[in-house]
């Protein structure tokens, strides 16, 4: 309360005594409050199950609502202010065909997240911007047949990740994740977010709220699943 009395809360490039920006802090909040997506590095590539949780029975999910495809190696979702994810992920499927133009050849992964952490950690530096409300997940396949996952968050700071969650509920996903000594296939990985999605959400879970993408080491293409296409992993 004092902090907010001081006005250390009204913009996002002034540090309270403490060394907090809580504009950013108030911009994590709101991540927090998106829908979850899960992420896995598997054996046979990278895969995201992502929750589209309908607001509206007048609303239809429009296709890959929760997923996009970056590349055609590299798949993304985001939790969060939506709309603010839509900017950063359009941002990086122009990186990413700027590189295939300019040296005939994909875009490592980290080159993308990278590019979107900056314009995110730009967003806490300046006057007049707010901080992105959205966390962004990147995976991909690298050269070499590598599968990597990435979280950009809203600072701008980014890791790699073999499991990685954001949105609702992400740390008891995570706690649950970290359970997964094993490295899954696509396949298994799919079952395991699909049921970790279950306990979490118990009688409001519905197989047609999800979506999940995938990318293989040798195909290099992303692929799509949602819907009831997806009941065959929760039987």
């Amino acid at each position: 309360m004092q902090h907010r009395i001081m006005g250390y809360d009204r913009t996002a490039t002034m540090f309270s005594p403490d060394g907090r920006l809580l504009q950013v802090e108030y911009a994590e909040k709101t991540v927090k409050l998106g829908s979850a997506s899960i992420g896995f590095l598997c054996s046979d590539g990278v895969v995201i199950v992502a929750d589209r949780r309908p607001i509206d029975n007048l609303v239809i999910l429009a296709k890959g609502m929760k997923v996009w495809q970056v590349d055609e190696h590299i798949i993304a979702s985001a939790a969060g202010i939506l709309s603010d994810a839509r900017v950063l992920i359009e941002r990086a499927q122009i990186v990413a065909q700027q590189h295939r133009v300019t040296y005939d050849e994909p875009a490592s992964v980290e080159t993308v997240v990278r590019d979107i952490a900056d314009i995110q950690q730009s967003a806490t530096q300046y006057a007049g911007a707010r901080p992105f409300g959205v966390e962004i997940m990147i995976a991909g396949i690298d050269k070499n047949d590598e599968p990597k996952l990435y979280v950009s968050e809203v600072t701008g700071n980014y890791c790699a990740y073999r499991a990685a969650a954001i949105g609702e509920n992400d740390e008891k996903i995570k706690e649950m994740l970290r359970k997964v000594k094993e490295v899954p296939t696509i396949d298994k990985a799919i079952k395991i977010a699909l049921n970790i999605f279950k306990k979490i959400l118990g009688r409001s879970f519905d197989i047609t709220r999800f979506e999940a993408a995938y990318v293989k080491k040798k195909e290099r293409k992303a692929r799509r699943i949602e819907g009831k296409a997806l009941s065959k992993y929760i039987r």
